[in-house]
């Protein structure tokens, strides 16, 4: 039985979590068609496939996807960025989330004012859509360059409690950034991991 399984709508992700917990037997599968399914609304065909891997799985489930995140939960599925989302609740805000997808948008911000409470999270979002052909293309590096300059130029224009990359795919961009600013920079992949392997 592995310690987690992760579902995963793109290949570049495997390396990511693999390194994150050499040690942990991780059952990583990989759906790289569900997340341009997703773009234009999750219908029931593709509701059901991710139902169905995750009832399949054996063991907790772990989906790295943010935009099929709500829908993964209602499955039994734990979403990459709950503890992120915790953690920037701990920190207070004001929140600086930065994202490239449209779709990942509503429900990271929904998820994040979820684990606020009642409180004001003093949100600002940021848009970084242009940056995700880079992403697509493989290049991996110029990515995570190119998020971190982009949120860095944020950081010197407004003051933050924390920041929080919306996007597994945007956890390269964390160490930079870290390297440059005093503001905790949160990233899904190594949040999660953590929280859910530390007692297996």
């Amino acid at each position: 039985m592995p310690d987690l399984t992760l579902l995963h709508t793109a290949e570049a992700h495997v390396q990511t979590f693999q390194a994150l917990a050499p040690e942990k037997v991780l059952d990583q599968q990989v759906r790289a068609g569900w997340l341009a399914r997703a773009q234009g609304g999750i219908d029931a065909s593709l509701r059901a496939e991710v139902a169905g891997a995750i009832a399949a799985a054996d063991g907790p489930v772990l989906c790295t996807c943010t935009t099929l995140g709500p829908v993964a939960e209602e499955a039994g599925a734990i979403r990459i960025d709950w503890p992120m989302m915790q953690a920037a609740a701990r920190i207070g805000g004001p929140v600086l989330m930065a994202y490239c997808l449209e779709s990942t948008a509503a429900p990271s911000e929904a998820l994040l004012r979820r684990a606020f409470g009642g409180r004001d999270p003093g949100l600002t979002c940021l848009e970084l859509g242009g940056l995700w052909p880079l992403f697509e293309s493989g290049d991996r590096s110029g990515f995570a360059a190119a998020v971190a300059a982009d949120v860095s130029e944020a950081l010197g224009a407004m003051d933050f409690a924390c920041v929080v990359l919306a996007q597994a795919s945007m956890a390269g961009a964390a160490e930079p950034l870290r390297a440059q600013t005093r503001v905790p920079v949160l990233a899904s992949p190594e949040i999660a991991m953590e929280a859910l392997l530390q007692d297996r």
